[in-house]
């Protein structure tokens, strides 16, 4: 079973960093492997609705999203996060989900459908609810089942020294993480038992 992280960030070390790496090392601990997939550097253009995915099986723009489509057909769960612009989640990585999103869908790939997932954001203070609520809905329009802790799923820093002195913000990384773990492995004895996942509707 593995786990992909998205790192929706520019800062390769960063406060959202901080926030997967504490989640990666728990996942390890449970025997659930993952990867760090860092993306925020690059420059992603939003999506422009032309519809070619349905035709291309793909994006129309060939760059970062179309290989990340492509890598995560590989994974059983995922968690996107980044940091907080302007009180919501940070437009990098709004215009990646999208396009992700959209193009594996209309492009005929269900790739994310049952597989859980969560958002996690980071802040110097505000907007943390909004970057994961705005998060949050494109799992539920993928039909994903939404992983949660103990908490909101946040971390607050301006740099990664503050963050990594967040300790509650670590816990709630480590119960997010431990969270995703036990889910992955029902999913998985319930297939082994012969449970079916549920029929998509037409």
């Amino acid at each position: 079973m593995k786990v992909l992280l998205v790192n929706g960030s520019p800062n390769k070390e960063g406060c959202t960093y901080v926030a997967l790496k504490q989640i990666q090392k728990t996942l390890n601990e449970e025997n659930i492997n993952s990867e760090i997939y860092r993306m925020g550097h690059k420059d992603i253009r939003g999506c422009i609705d032309c519809r070619k995915c349905s035709e291309l099986g793909k994006c129309v723009f060939n760059d970062e999203v179309n290989a990340f489509v492509e890598k995560a057909e590989e994974f059983d769960g995922f968690i996107f996060g980044g940091p907080v612009y302007y009180g919501t989640v940070n437009p990098t990585l709004t215009n990646f989900m999208t396009r992700v999103f959209f193009s594996s869908f209309f492009g005929g790939k269900r790739i994310f459908r049952l597989k859980p997932a969560a958002a996690v954001a980071s802040a110097r203070r505000a907007g943390t609810m909004t970057a994961i609520d705005t998060i949050n809905r494109f799992f539920t329009w993928a039909e994903m089942p939404i992983i949660s802790s103990t908490y909101w799923n946040v971390i607050y820093g301006t740099k990664a020294e503050e963050a990594l002195e967040d300790l509650e913000g670590l816990r709630t990384m480590t119960t997010l993480a431990r969270n995703m773990a036990w889910f992955l492995k029902i999913k998985e004895l319930s297939l082994k038992e012969g449970i079916p996942l549920p029929q998509q509707s037409k």
